[in-house]
């Protein structure tokens, strides 16, 4: 007799998201978490008096519908938006606004920006179609395709082109066949270019650089649900997993670090924790990031030499900056851009820089340099859902690329304090009162996002978009499809799993399912 049928170490949302459906299943599961809170990277935080932030996922990226009913996620009040993000160079420019009516927002385009920008947003939905069915961006408990299933899932030579596209071409290749004038579409293809390279360490122009684009393009048919964001942030899809699991008899446990994942005679045993104590289970769910399972958690006389250094070449060079402030009342935008004050275009706004300018920002930020110009999304999430900030305040998030992680002139905590100055002076320059406004502030960059979460390199990702790192170079819930960890009982299913990173929770049903198939 076990103490437990299964055990999953870390309580994120994929962590959670295994939890819920095993215990549901009739397993008796405990969930553990080095932290004192649950959901990770999915959380809203107090990091002021008063004052709530998503430390990282902000929105429900687009999922398997399937996995939204078996969590149904549809009972969740969520914050319905008429525009869901405005994007702009900040240079005079028409700004992009995406409504979330598909017939406005081509109603915009073709008013604001041109029939030439109307053609091209279709022409890149079609050019996306292939690699979503490729890359599987949809699919549930469905190992990932091979290189030539990827191929052998096109319908003809355009679909064909785009995987090879997906597979070895770049960001700007693809710009340039859709939207080739760089100044007259400069915002539109600054936001696809950021939407992008930040899950990856590759500026836009770098090849491989647009698997990500087509992970991020990928567009919802039937069996997907769409994005959302949810009333209270991300960290109310935490609470109402937490719920499920332990409504349904699972444990949580905080506070609770686990330092082994214990196997003999190539099965697993249970867990040690970080007090000496050993939990015993069958079945071990890692929601940590898979090199740091097989290669941190596990001995490594149980796995093969090759198989750990296969784990270990995993790409996790996170690049970036996350602000978070709170305010003393909203910010006034200036001319051009008054839109901006309307509350309803507020949920996020991207700053972006041209995908040229962010491929000679990456190359710098290789060096050692901080960006001059960098590109920012900025959210302002209290002005649509106030419970975020008290009353008559606002918490304000800006997330930019790309924070210079190499050997450089000056220190870390220099190209810190640069970096974070640069990202404050440019919305000041929109918003006049921006700097004026900010009671408190806090910066994070990869190191804090690493040690907080325990996220390799600050990587958010797990495992970066880039094509060698997807499809069957991604692992599954038994490891690498070629190239299984043989050790029975042994689960992964965080965000670095195939199914991919992003608020999908699709790593974690895997996982779930993986056990519950291997039970029956």
């Amino acid at each position: 007799m076990t103490d437990f049928d299964a055990i999953v170490v870390g309580a994120g949302h994929n962590g959670l998201t295994a939890a819920t459906l095993l215990q549901q299943a009739g397993l008796r599961t405990l969930c553990l978490d080095a932290k004192l809170y649950a959901g990770g990277m999915a959380s809203t935080v107090e990091l002021f008096d008063g004052f709530r932030f998503e430390i990282a996922g902000s929105v429900q990226v687009p999922t398997s519908a399937v996995v939204s009913r078996a969590l149904r996620l549809e009972e969740l009040p969520t914050v319905e938006l008429d525009v869901m993000s405005v994007q702009l160079r900040g240079d005079g420019d028409d700004p992009v606004i995406y409504y979330t009516d598909p017939m406005k927002l081509l109603a915009h385009l073709n008013d604001v920006h041109g029939a030439g920008a109307v053609n091209g947003m279709a022409g890149l939905m079609a050019w996306c179609q292939a690699p979503t069915r490729a890359l599987g961006r949809f699919d549930a408990a469905r190992p990932p395709k091979t290189l030539d299933e990827m191929f052998a899932c096109a319908t003809g030579e355009f679909e064909r082109q785009a995987v090879s596209d997906m597979l070895f071409g770049s960001v700007t290749d693809v710009l340039d066949r859709y939207l080739p004038d760089r100044e007259k579409y400069g915002a539109l293809r600054g936001m696809l270019a950021f939407l992008a390279v930040n899950t990856t360490y590759r500026g836009p122009a770098t090849p491989g650089s647009a698997a990500a684009l087509a992970f991020g393009l990928a567009v919802p048919d039937e069996n997907a649900t769409l994005i959302k964001k949810f009333r209270g942030g991300m960290g109310a899809v935490t609470e109402h997993l937490l719920a499920m699991f332990t409504a349904g008899g699972g444990q949580l446990r905080l506070r609770t670090r686990v330092e082994e994942i214990r196997v003999t005679d190539g099965r697993v045993r249970g867990v040690r924790t970080d007090d000496g104590s050993t939990l015993s289970a069958p079945v071990v769910v890692s929601g940590v990031a898979p090199d740091l399972t097989v290669n941190t958690l596990v001995d490594p006389t149980a796995v093969p030499a090759d198989l750990r250094a296969r784990f270990g070449r995993i790409d996790h060079r996170g690049s970036y900056l996350q602000m978070h402030f709170a305010l003393d009342g909203p910010p006034t935008f200036a001319e051009p851009y008054e839109v901006l004050n309307d509350p309803e275009y507020q949920s996020a706004i991207g700053i972006f820089t041209t995908p040229e300018d962010l491929q000679q920002q990456w190359e710098d930020s290789t060096r050692g340099l901080v960006p001059g110009d960098p590109a920012i999304a900025l959210q302002i999430p209290s002005a649509n859902d106030p419970g975020l900030a008290p009353p008559g305040k606002h918490a304000v998030s800006a997330f930019s690329l790309w924070f210079p992680i190499g050997e450089g002139r000056s220190s870390y905590g220099e190209r810190k304090t640069e970096m974070g100055r640069r990202v404050i002076e440019k919305i000041t320059k929109l918003a006049p009162d921006f700097e004026s406004l900010i009671l408190r502030h806090t910066t994070f960059t990869p190191r804090h996002m690493g040690t907080m979460f325990g996220a390799p390199g600050g990587d958010y990702c797990h495992g970066l978009i880039h094509p060698e790192q997807m499809g069957p170079n991604r692992p599954g819930p038994k490891g690498y499809a070629d190239q299984p960890i043989p050790v029975e009982g042994l689960y992964l299913g965080s965000a670095g799993c195939h199914g991919g990173p992003g608020i999908t929770f699709i790593p974690g049903y895997n996982a779930a399912m993986a056990v519950l198939a291997d039970r029956a």
